[in-house]
């Protein structure tokens, strides 16, 4: 079962480095809010039916159902339209490399929220050299010149910021539930899935039927695969890897998306790019693994002592 969550790790980061290219296309035909709606409705399907296949549903569950909105506000809704603005405003590669700082805002957010004990060194280091990656690629002192739509960036970061919401909410009220992680999923897209159909205007979305690829990419790309399948790998991942593992996937998006961006599709990228990606993975690796390592080499230099 091993080599299966291993194989489900490496598809997962393949899966969600490539949702940046099909956003792109699917923002150059529909609107960003409309993009979120196909791609919530297309990846609940296959959610649901492994859900209900799995009998992990149960009806006792829905008096948390407070919980499950506020989860598909953080985790669904506001993370996939503000990533789809983003994307309309940069190019995809940029905008897969941005989506790199969600662990860098759980830091942050998890300090706001509880105090400075929530830090240490190698967190605040971490933070610090990630941010300066995102300061690189995002280069404000040269706005004027117009290569990059700060707009854009924004949007990015206030995506993964939600995002990174969403885990220590999760944490603080979901995980005690005990509740299988495709039930929450399903709770979670569900949710999203209604009130997205209602306040969504349908308006324009036919013209994806005369952009064939726009439409396979949204449909195919974003809903079945980067939803859908998404889910349910990273939920294989988590129970047979562990929680730290899992995590350790959102290493592979940024570069993942950079590569799709600038060799396949051609997107102009420069030097500090590359160099943006690799602070803010850097970051990420100090923040996650900084005092492990600090540990082993300390038992180390006892052993010797």
């Amino acid at each position: 079962m091993k080599k299966s969550a291993l194989f489900a790790f490496c598809v997962l980061g393949g899966i969600w480095g490539s949702n940046f290219i099909f956003m792109k296309w699917a923002t150059e035909v529909v609107t960003p809010a409309q993009v979120t709606l196909a791609r919530v409705v297309c990846g609940f399907v296959p959610i649901a039916i492994y859900a209900a296949f799995t009998r992990a549903i149960r009806w006792s569950d829905l008096r948390h159902a407070h919980h499950f909105f506020v989860m598909s506000l953080l985790a669904t809704f506001l993370d996939y339209f503000t990533y789809a603005q983003g994307v309309a405003r940069l190019s995809s590669g940029i905008a897969g490399t941005l989506s790199g700082t969600i662990p860098l805002f759980a830091v942050v957010c998890s300090a706001f929220l509880h105090g400075r004990k929530e830090l240490d060194v190698w967190k605040v280091m971490g933070v610090v050299i990630g941010f300066l990656g995102v300061l690189l690629i995002a280069h404000p002192w040269s706005v004027a010149d117009g290569s990059i739509d700060m707009t854009g960036v924004c949007w990015m970061l206030g995506g993964s910021c939600s995002m990174a919401l969403s885990f220590i909410y999760a944490r603080r009220y979901l995980t005690p539930l005990k509740i299988p992680g495709v039930a929450l999923t399903t709770y979670q897209v569900g949710f999203a899935a209604l009130y997205l159909a209602v306040f969504t205007p349908f308006d324009g979305m036919s013209a994806l039927l005369m952009h064939p690829h726009a439409a396979v990419g949204l449909i195919i790309g974003l809903g079945l695969l980067g939803t859908g399948i998404a889910y349910l790998a990273y939920y294989h991942v988590v129970e047979h890897l562990g929680a730290l593992a899992a995590s350790s996937v959102t290493y592979i998006p940024p570069v993942v998306a950079l590569f799709i961006g600038a060799i396949i599709v051609g997107e102009p990228t420069t030097a500090s790019d590359y160099v943006s990606v690799v602070l803010i993975m850097v970051g990420v690796g100090v923040m996650q693994f900084g005092k492990s390592i600090q540990r082993v080499m300390s038992s180390k230099t006892q052993r010797v002592v």
